[in-house]
């Protein structure tokens, strides 16, 4: 049987030679067409829909100097920090960029060299990068403009902005208000930045606002930690509310909680962390945090875009990325 062969890709010299005109004209009406006469425009325009040609981006991007691409760097891509990138692609789409997701491994120097390697062959016009960088990156991409925001660590943990730690302090504020004096923390992996900041936060806000703390449980982000530490806490002075890492360790905490006969939020208040779609549906709903990840990556690729322009910045310095979404869980101590 005859093999099947792929259909040769339309070029700029076969419209040339359809509209009877040069291919130096061809090019002209791609690159500036308000310099050619009316009738010269009608035929190359009337040539490129008769062949359905469409012009190769990337000699097109040789020839103006402007590819209309930019690349985003993060970690090795084992996972994809998606909510982030997700704000920082549409900002660029807005703006009629595309982006190159850019995974890079190994230690700062050793990503700085290889991003040093792409800025040069690559070709993009500017360059986001969400990891932390070498001090000489901007040297090694020059002439590309670059901003390094660095909100995920090697192991695409959240850093930066995205470690805030600021909810944690409100939630013990107000449920100490509402009567809630002894309290009990349940972290996620300590290995990342956000679990160690929001530890850190329970500890301080335990001590500046007098309040008694029955201890921190190490965890890992998982119902199984939330479920096995109130399973085993002392029923003679259990905890009057539980500042858990994240939503998923909060689902635990409730669940073992009932099977102790406690109410939710009578006998103890909870709270989570990420906003999660189940979190609003759940019997009690539950009182979390709302991350705003794409808000991140938008600001992130404002900045960049900034750059690119040379215009001044109009990125908020200080837009709140963490918002406490009050719910069900949480409420006054029994009989108050």
């Amino acid at each position: 049987m005859p093999r099947a062969t792929t259909p040769r890709r339309v070029t700029i010299y076969d419209v040339a030679e359809r509209a009877q005109l040069s291919h130096q004209t061809v090019s002209r009406y791609f690159r500036a067409p308000e310099g050619l006469r009316p009738t010269t425009r009608e035929k190359v325009a009337a040539a490129v829909t008769e062949l359905g040609y469409s012009p190769n981006p990337l000699a097109r991007s040789l020839r103006t100097g402007r590819s209309k691409r930019l690349m985003v760097v993060v970690p090795e891509l084992t996972s994809s920090p998606a909510r982030v990138l997700a704000g920082a692609s549409d900002a660029a789409r807005g703006a009629g960029f595309t982006i190159d997701v850019v995974g890079l491994t190994g230690d700062a120097d050793e990503r700085t060299d290889r991003l040093g390697e792409l800025a040069r062959t690559g070709r993009p016009e500017a360059i986001l990068s969400l990891i932390p960088l070498a001090a000489d990156a901007q040297e090694a991409c020059a002439p590309v403009p670059l901003v390094v925001v660095g909100e995920l660590d090697d192991a695409m943990r959240g850093i930066g902005e995205l470690s805030d730690a600021s909810p944690v302090l409100e939630f013990l504020r107000e449920l100490s208000a509402l009567g809630h004096r002894r309290f009990l923390h349940i972290t996620g992996d300590l290995d990342f930045a956000s679990a160690r900041a929001r530890r850190d936060a329970y500890l301080t806000g335990i001590e500046s606002l007098g309040l008694e703390d029955l201890g921190v449980v190490d965890g890992d982000w998982s119902a199984a930690s939330g479920y096995e530490a109130i399973a085993g806490i002392d029923a003679a002075r259990p905890p009057m509310a539980v500042i858990a890492a994240n939503d998923v360790v909060a689902g635990g905490v409730v669940q073992a909680a009932r099977e102790r006969g406690w109410t939710i939020p009578g006998d103890l208040s909870v709270t989570g962390w990420d906003n999660l779609p189940l979190s609003g549906l759940l019997s009690p709903t539950l009182t979390t945090v709302e991350v705003d990840h794409e808000g991140v990556g938008v600001r992130a690729m404002q900045r960049l875009l900034e750059r690119l322009s040379g215009a001044a910045s109009a990125v908020p310095a200080s837009e709140p990325v963490n918002t406490v979404i009050w719910r069900e869980s949480t409420g006054p101590v029994a009989g108050r």
